[in-house]
């Protein structure tokens, strides 16, 4: 912690674009910088993975460790600056990138994946991307983190958010393996600190900790570490199949009417109905179904399965496929799963263009969906009014592990769904944002316009992702349920994170557009 005077003497050196050294830069770490918009690094630091999302602030306060983010956070305090924190680039929405923010606190190369012996837990930064964490974790340890699959995503907004991928059927979410949390806060008094917080029931923070198994990033302070560390079995963290069977099937648009596309979904989705029980063999199986609008020229079906589960996908196969083609899928692919994983981090065209635009919503599913609301998604997805290769629905299975823990036991308050939905259009013209943000509008608010135009949580939906963050169902406009957003992403949770905002962050210092409420 810093003390008052020390800070003082920051402020008035940070007027001067100058950060004060930390007793770890004096040892060789190297010193925080501050970008300023003269730098040429200044305007890559200022947008995102969406570029619909840029920023002008005064500084981008480049870190290398976590006292210069405490030394940040005060003098941005102290000088009463806007704050905003980058990890990996990816939010969905402005929550990083706006017009308020004056100081961006960029974690991007506080990045380091290592083992604590005293916590008997292996750290992350987080800085970190998810591919680089899952190769150090793995062919240092063994083991893995059940996290996503896209290469570049931060593990700091990620794992907060409840991060799910292709093992967490059956290990569970990010945050099922989360043992403790390094967080830089500030209190009452403007005085900021680096604290941790463990799972251990004797923790006095372990709200705090608790507030980070699916908070959502943004909302209680600025992390700096990560502990891993899974609550029962031999192993620090799950260790992932020796060998995985890969594969996909395209069916071309040209091949599906209402009808056909209409049981790809409906079997897509009874399918995980039936087979998403924690511990089932079934759970060795995770899939997706991605239905491309008309102008990509096909949907996909991608599914990974352990190679003691390839029972269990010939089966996933023939009942998918039922009634919707005769073309079998070609033999799967067999993986070491790093090879898997690596080949499905990296084969996402639509993430690769630095000056992409995008837009986002998403829905968990207790139940699959009903004809009318498919028969909605056909209708936009088939539109020839409009045409966007890289407009699409995708459908996740979820379940298995994941719904093993009871929502109160994380942030995480879903854990009785067996898919979850995402509904995504990407394109490089600015001149287009209304044509495109309007498709997934229209898109996402007809398949729900039974509720509003919103997942409203009841027998079939259960609320939206966190980490697809989404600031339309704060929209009136958009979202006509009643229901707010954040009963939407958190459910009965909500009030007690509240009473962490309110112990951690009574300031409100660390805010976007849908933070937690002070």
């Amino acid at each position: 912690m810093i003390r008052r005077r020390t800070v003082l003497t920051g402020s008035s050196l940070a007027a001067a674009g100058v950060l004060l050294p930390t007793a770890a830069q004096a040892a060789g770490t190297p010193a925080a910088q501050s970008i300023r918009p003269a730098d040429p690094r200044y305007a890559a630091l200022t947008v995102g993975n969406n570029a619909r999302w840029r920023a002008q602030p005064e500084q981008v306060v480049l870190v290398t460790d976590a006292e210069q983010v405490v030394t940040a956070v005060q003098q941005s305090v102290d000088r009463g600056r806007r704050l905003s924190v980058r990890s990996g680039g990816h939010c969905y929405e402005d929550f990083v990138f706006h017009a308020e923010a004056q100081t961006i606190v960029d974690l991007s190369v506080l990045d380091r994946v290592g083992y604590d012996p005293a916590m008997r837990a292996i750290t992350v930064q987080p800085g970190a991307t998810l591919l680089h964490a899952y190769e150090s974790i793995f062919r240092t340890w063994g083991v893995t983190l059940p996290g996503g699959s896209c290469y570049s995503v931060g593990a700091g907004g990620h794992i907060v958010g409840g991060g799910y991928g292709f093992l967490s059927r059956q290990h569970g979410l990010t945050v099922d393996h989360l043992y403790a949390v390094e967080v830089v806060t500030v209190d009452g008094e403007g005085r900021t600190r680096r604290v941790v917080a463990t799972r251990e029931p004797g923790d006095p923070r372990r709200d705090l900790w608790w507030a980070h198994t699916g908070g959502g990033g943004g909302n209680f302070g600025i992390i700096t570490k990560y502990w891993l560390r899974s609550p029962s079995g031999a192993d620090v963290l799950p260790r992932p199949p020796r060998e995985v069977l890969v594969g996909g099937l395209g069916i071309d648009w040209s091949a599906l009417d209402a009808d056909r596309f209409r049981r790809l979904v409906d079997n897509f989705g009874r399918w995980h109905e039936n087979n998403s029980t924690p511990g089932a063999p079934a759970s060795r199986l995770s899939a997706l179904l991605s239905l491309g609008h008309r102008s990509s020229g096909a949907v996909f079906v991608l599914a990974q399965a352990d190679l003691a589960a390839e029972p269990v996908l010939r089966s996933f196969w023939r009942e998918v496929l039922d009634g919707v083609t005769t073309t079998a899928p070609p033999p799967p692919a067999r993986l070491p799963w790093l090879s898997a994983a690596q080949l499905l981090a990296t084969n996402t065209p639509v993430l690769t263009s630095p000056v992409q635009r995008a837009e986002h919503k998403s829905a968990y599913l207790r139940r699959r969906l009903r004809a009318e609301q498919v028969d909605a998604m056909f209708a936009h997805l088939s539109s020839d009014a409009y045409a966007n290769r890289d407009a699409m629905v995708v459908i996740f299975g979820f379940g298995g592990q994941i719904n093993a823990v009871d929502p109160a036991a994380t942030a995480v308050a879903q854990r009785d769904s067996v898919l979850k939905l995402l509904f995504q259009a990407f394109w490089l013209d600015p001149a287009e944002d209304d044509t495109h943000v309007g498709w997934v509008r229209d898109v996402y608010g007809e398949v729900f316009a039974a509720t509003g135009g919103v997942p409203v949580p009841n027998q079939q939906a259960d609320g939206a992702y966190v980490n697809y963050p989404d600031t339309d169902l704060s929209d009136p406009r958009w979202n006509r349920s009643g229901v707010p957003w954040s009963t939407l992403y958190y459910k009965d949770n909500y009030a007690r994170l509240r009473q962490v905002k309110a112990a951690y962050d009574p300031l409100n210092v660390f805010r976007h557009r849908q933070s937690v409420e002070p």
